[in-house]
Order: structure tokens, then sequence, then C-alpha cells
């Protein structure tokens, strides 16, 4: 029997020998490697992290002691130690989420996935725990440039104002977050006192210090003249200490017993310090390695020899079309820059990236950060494109609202993986943008239904000079064209004619479940008229006066019903003084389970039979079609709705 297979949870490392360390760290990564190459997941990450992990749960006693993660991906080996060895469906449905999940374990304390928020998590438990009277370790381990952020640093700010409250931060320093990280920690620390090591803190001192706001230029120059002389000046413990906090390391973080020693050391200390671990993405795995991309930071499922995909493409991804149309937008006007948050593969920049580094930047972590930047660059001329998830954008809407909008600055926002992502479960579902942008003012809304669409929504977004806009869209493949039968204002008719029983608005990528739809309503004798209105925000002037001439309105949308494109089309009719009922059918306002998209769309009722069933139900009890007038008269009195429609 292997040694993993002995381990049942944390405890069961307490006895473990430095020889069978080392065979179950070497079990680990093969665990690691086969068990995702079957589902898909964070596959870097983790082998990066597997002696750190062992060394944690041999110096802290979790559940009571409190393990917080930032970012989760990183977390598969804490499963693996916690009793979570099952991964025959890793961020499949009914199988072990792709983060912590505190439905699955005791041992789960955050679970939102979110990078940067871990500090301020641990500031908030170590006060609790302190006001309560208890005793337990409250531990933040931090990584993959999640330091970028700005949250990172008002945590850190926080915590070293009390100088006598117990907190471990476990930096795991791999120099990357997807790729390499920008303005990060230093490079690789563990020569600092060498001279090419001061040489590098110096220049990193001077790259990210001078430009962290507030603090940054006052620390680095309380240290560039300290009268601690050079090598304690430079050293990180300098910086640190400055800052309130102890400082252990660098150490080598595949060593566990030089990790268990320094966590060991750290908790015996009555206030906040910070252990530095080095760590190396992808550790153990040699195609992991030679991926200077980002180092296998995310895989689907593949053959773990060959590393070929095991499941067909099935078309260009939207991501994949956005790559290829900025790059010749990019050709073709000087203007346009390019702006990311930690993902520049990612989001399909780097095509763009390559035929004009001068004119792309990735800013971390720091969505924030990226908004108020690209306001700056709109400002002073260009045309920037802030490529992001769909989820990161809810970070910085203040920014957004304020910055961007208020001084109507031209800034085209596009949203990759927007609505029902699927296998990265509850916190990485776009499903909130159409919603929380529908209130501010002078934004526009792209979402295009196909590639063709997206190719040209995007034009349109970087033509408009005088207002920000946005384009989404989802994740997976693309699929087929989806082809228009005629333009009514800014819409196009994807089906039917006027004065028809149901006018069916399809929002982006949900075109064909609309089609689908409207012929599965043919067939119960129901007509539909269906229309992609394009530019969901505002709404198109077009369409008060066609909803009008039908029974009943259904706009399909792969966001939350709540105050999405359906609660704008509802106040448009009103107040366009048109009383005709509408039905939206989206996202129900709830966090989504983990599984794939086309599950996730199945089990909220997205689906063609699902939402014609439906309003095949909303018209039943309306009198039989005599003009459409007469039979709105009869369409008030429906059934209640159900949950994924209002």
């Amino acid at each position: 029997m292997s040694v993993l297979d002995n381990i049942r949870g944390p405890r069961d490392l307490k006895a473990l020998t430095t020889s069978e360390l080392g065979e179950l760290a070497e079990e680990i990564r093969e665990f690691l490697v086969e068990a995702v190459a079957r589902t898909g997941g964070h596959l870097g990450p983790n082998l990066g992290v597997v002696e750190l992990t062992i060394a944690l749960h041999r110096a802290f006693d979790s559940p009571v002691d409190r393990i917080l993660w930032d970012t989760g991906h990183q977390s598969y080996v804490h499963k693996l130690l916690t009793g979570r060895k099952d991964f025959s469906k890793l961020r499949g449905k009914g199988g072990l989420s792709g983060y912590p999940s505190r439905e699955e374990s005791e041992h789960d304390v955050i679970e939102n996935s979110h990078a940067s928020t871990v500090l301020g998590w641990a500031d908030g438990l170590a006060k609790a725990r302190d006001v309560l009277g208890r005793d337990e370790h409250v531990v933040a381990v931090i990584g993959d440039g999640a330091l970028t952020g700005g949250m990172a640093w008002e945590a850190l700010n926080n915590i070293a104002a009390a100088k006598d409250r117990p907190l471990i931060i476990v930096v795991n320093d791999n120099a990357r977050s997807y790729g390499p990280t920008i303005g990060g920690l230093a490079d690789h620390l563990a020569t600092l006192r060498t001279t090419d090591g001061y040489e590098r803190f110096l220049a990193w001192g001077k790259e990210v210090l001078q430009n962290t706001p507030v603090v940054g230029r006052p620390l680095y120059d309380s240290l560039h003249g300290a009268k601690k002389g050079f090598k304690d000046a430079f050293a990180p413990q300098g910086m640190f200490e400055d800052l309130g906090l102890k400082y252990v390391g660098p150490i080598d973080g595949h060593d566990v017993a030089a990790v268990e020693s320094a966590l060991t050391r750290a908790k015996r200390f009555h206030g906040p310090v910070l252990v530095h671990c080095l760590t190396e993405k992808g550790r153990g795995y040699p195609p992991a390695l030679e991926d200077e991309a980002d180092r296998f930071h995310t895989v689907g499922a593949m053959d773990p020899r060959t590393c070929e995909p095991l499941v067909p493409s099935g078309g260009p991804s939207w991501t994949s079309v956005f790559r290829d149309e900025i790059a010749a937008i990019g050709e073709e006007r000087p203007d346009v820059v390019a702006v990311t948050a930690a993902m520049l593969h990612p989001v399909g920049l780097t095509k763009f990236a390559e035929r004009f580094p001068d004119r792309v930047w990735d800013v971390g972590i720091a969505e924030q950060h990226a908004a108020v930047s690209a306001a700056g660059l709109a400002t002073g001329g260009l045309h920037p494109v802030v490529a992001v998830y769909a989820t990161f954008l809810n970070r910085a809407f203040d920014q957004l609202l304020m910055d961007v909008a208020l001084h109507r600055c031209a800034v085209t926002f596009v949203l990759d993986r927007a609505g029902v992502t699927g296998a990265d479960g509850p916190s990485h579902n776009g499903m909130w943008d159409m919603s929380i942008l529908q209130c501010v003012p002078g934004l526009r809304i792209a979402a295009p239904r196909d590639a063709e669409q997206l190719r040209a929504q995007l034009r349109e977004a970087v033509a408009v000079d005088d207002a920000p806009t946005v384009v989404r869209f989802p994740k997976e493949s693309a699929g087929p064209a989806v082809p228009a039968v005629g333009r009514l204002g800014g819409m196009d008719v994807l089906r039917g004619a006027e004065d028809t029983d149901v006018l069916l608005v399809s929002v982006g990528a949900l075109a064909s479940v609309c089609l689908r739809t409207a012929e599965l309503l043919a067939g119960r004798g129901i007509g539909c008229t269906v229309v992609d209105p394009r530019w969901v925000k505002p709404v198109d002037e077009q369409l008060a006066p066609l909803a009008e001439r039908h029974r009943l309105v259904a706009v399909v949308e792969d966001n939350s019903r709540s105050g999405g494109v359906g609660s704008a089309v509802g106040q448009a009719l009103r107040d366009a003084g048109v009383d005709v009922p509408l039905r939206t059918y989206g996202i129900p306002e709830q966090f989504l389970a983990h599984a794939k998209r086309s599950e996730v769309l199945a089990d909220i009722g997205l689906t063609p039979v699902e939402i014609a069933g439906r309003i095949s139900a909303a018209l039943a009890p309306a009198l039989p079609r005599q003009g459409a007038g007469a039979a709105r008269e009869g369409a008030g009195s429906v059934r209640a709705p159900k949950e994924n429609e209002e």
C-alpha cells in the first residue's frame, strides 16, 4: 500500500518519517497528473505546492487552526490530505469542486476563489479569535500573483498595525500568476545575499514599491536611507519589519522539513509573521515546466504522456475569435491599446502583445487599477481595450462608473467567460455583468450571438469615441453562425415576421436555443418572432412597437434574471406604454454548483424544451387568437412563474 493510501486526514501526516514524506510528495504528484489529465483542472499550481501543503498540515491542526487559501485553485493537495481522494469527477457535476468548498469539508474556509482576499479574511478571523478568547492559529497562504492586488496591501496595512495579534502569512512565491507575475515579489529571493541578488532586490524595490500607492515611495526611501547598512536595508526582513511584520525566509518551499521548521517558529511569535517560501509552478512534471506561457496553469482533459487533448475543441473558441480580431484591429488602429489583469493568455491578448508589445499592459491582479488606468489612456488620446473575465469585472464597478463612465471615456471592456462557465463553479460564472452594468449612464453592452457578430460588434465598440462599451461572450466554442433574415432598427430578425404570437428576444450566445424553441412552439401552433438585439443596452427603440404586435414577449438571457436584460426590456415597454405580458428566462438568483455548461443550463431550465413548455403554459389561458389586440386582453391570467422566470 502506498503512503498516500494511508492518509485519511491531516493527523496521519504527523507520524511519517522523512523518507515517507518524500515518497508521499512523489505519489501526490503522480496522482495529480493522472487525475487532472482525466478531467481537466488547475495542474501547474498544485504541483508547485505539494511539500508546502504537507508541511502546513504537519505544523498546524486543521480545522481547529484555520488554513486559508488564496487563490483557491492551489488547494488540490489540501483536498487530498483532508480525506478527499475521489477526483474522478473533479469540477464535474456531483464531484469535487476545483476550489475549497465548505460543503465538502470542515477544513475549507474560503471558497470564493477570487484572488487577493485571503489577508482580509485572516485579519477578520484573527480579530474574532481574540475577541472571543480562543487560541487557534490563523494561517493565510497567498501566492500566484495575489500580492499584486490592492486588497492584499490594504489588509497588510491593517495586519501590521496590530503588532501583538498572532497571524501567520505564508507567501507561496513561484514568481507567477497565470504567467510570470507582473510587479510581484522579487525573482527567487534565495540568492539575496549575493551581489546579483541585491541588484534584483533593488530593481524590484524601485519598480514595485515606488508604484505602490501612498506607502510605496516613503517605504522605499526609508529602506534606501536606513542606518542598518546596505545588507540589512535591502534584505527582505528589513522591508517587512518596517511594515511591522516578522519575516522568516526565504525558505525552499519543496523542503518539507525546512518549511515545517519555519512554520513552527512562526507559531511561537506573538504577532504577525510572514513566512516566505520559494516554489516552482509545475514542479515534477516536465511538460508543465517546459510551458513558459503558464506552466499548465489550467489544462483540459488530456493524455498525460503526450498532453494531447482527449476531447475535440468543437471549432474556434470565443476567445480565439477575439484574439485574432483584436490583433487585426491593432494593425489598422494605432490608437487601440490593450490592458489585462494577470491573464494575458487566457483572454486572448497574446497575439496582440506579440505584434504590439509597447501597446499592451498586464497590471497584475488589479482590476480596479486596470479600469482607472484605462480612463487615463482614453483621456490621453488612445482607445484602450480592457480584457478580463466577466466575473472579475465585478471588482472594478466603482471605477467603471465613476472614472470611466462619468468622464465619458472611450474604453472598451471585453468580458470573457460571460454567463454560465460551468466547471469552475459559483465564483467564476459571469452571470452578473448585464445586471450590474444596466445602471451605468451612457454605457453600451454588446452580446454577440456568434463569431461573425463578435468580430463585427468588437469593431463597432472600438468605433465609439464618447462613451464606454462592453462586449461579452461565453466560454467554449463559438459554434455555427446564426444568420439573420432581416433587420429592424439595430436588431437582427432571426425568425418570423410581425403579428405572430410570441416575440422572443434572444440575448447573445443563446440564439440557437431560441431558434429551436421557436421551432417547438411552431409545432404547437404558436407563431414566434425571434430577434437578436445585438446591443442589449440601451434597449432598441424599435423593440416596443414590435412587442405591441405580439401576445407575449419572452427574453432569454445567460445572466441573472435580477436586473438583467429582461428587466431592462420590461422597463422600456412600460416607458413606451406597451402593456404586453413579459417573461424572462435566465439564471435564477442563486450560486450555481459546478458542472458542465450544458448541464448547468439544463438544470436551470435554459433549454428549448423547457422554455417552449413554459411559454406554452403562459399562453394557454388566453383566448383563441383573433388578432393581436383581442388575444392580449385574455393573456393577463397566467400561472405563477417558476424559479428561472419572472
